[in-house]
């Protein structure tokens, strides 16, 4: 008989919708022509915010959140692969060594695109907190990174979009309802792998922390430049 228990703590699945929403929004106000563009920024410092906090999380977090018990050694991709490719593959309780990847990935992308608009400048309507600060070289380093970073987030978010469709059609099981509910039904749920609570105090204080680090970074740190007219 299949078996119900909590395996993604309420911390986390937040972090997922809030992380969701915010890439949706960013692409939604990265328009110019929507003059949005405050707002853009502000979802960047978000955006910055969530990952710090998915990457502490990553190591003090309940049991399937943390990147040590999901980021797959070589051997073990390699070993999943195989048995994906010979329709064998068993249930993963947390995320499975291809969905682990994808969560690294995200988490390289989106930081890599809030750390680049930091530093860039539009010309037109505004300017990272520390475009002041950098040369022109690093500026247009930078301007590539945030301008093109995001297709290959397309990419990656088509993939696990495929992905989930691929669960759900051909596996029978659904990834959206567990990350909504936090549990998870099956058969090979041991009691090791259920996580007794969701750390929800040491999370609040986690989000604090960030949220204090994100206003020093962005509005108390940001370098006073002298304008000559």
């Amino acid at each position: 008989m299949a078996k119900s228990a909590l395996v993604w703590d309420l911390p986390l699945r937040i972090f997922h919708w809030l992380f969701a929403c915010t890439v949706i929004a960013s692409w939604y106000t990265s328009d110019q022509d929507r003059d949005l563009i405050e707002q853009h920024m502000q979802l960047g410092y978000f955006a910055l915010g969530l990952i710090m906090f998915r990457v502490i999380w990553g190591f003090v977090g309940t049991k399937h959140a943390r990147f040590v018990s999901f980021i797959p050694k070589p051997k073990q991709l390699l070993a999943y692969l195989k048995s994906l490719k010979q329709s064998r593959a068993s249930a993963s309780v947390g995320h499975n060594p291809l969905g682990s990847l994808m969560v690294v990935l995200m988490i390289i992308l989106i930081s890599l695109q809030a750390i680049s608009g930091l530093f860039i400048n539009d010309d037109v309507f505004s300017a990272g907190p520390y475009n002041a600060v950098v040369s022109k070289e690093v500026e247009q380093i930078m301007a590539f990174l945030h301008h093109h970073l995001f297709d290959y987030m397309i990419i990656a978010i088509a993939i696990h979009l495929f992905a989930i469709y691929y669960y759900v059609r051909i596996k029978k099981e659904s990834l959206i309802v567990p990350m909504i509910t936090g549990k998870k039904s099956s058969m090979h749920i041991d009691d090791s792998d259920v996580i007794k609570h969701s750390k929800i105090w040491l999370a609040a204080v986690i989000i604090f922390t960030v949220t204090v680090f994100i206003y020093w970074l962005v509005v108390l740190n940001v370098p006073i430049t002298e304008e000559y007219y």
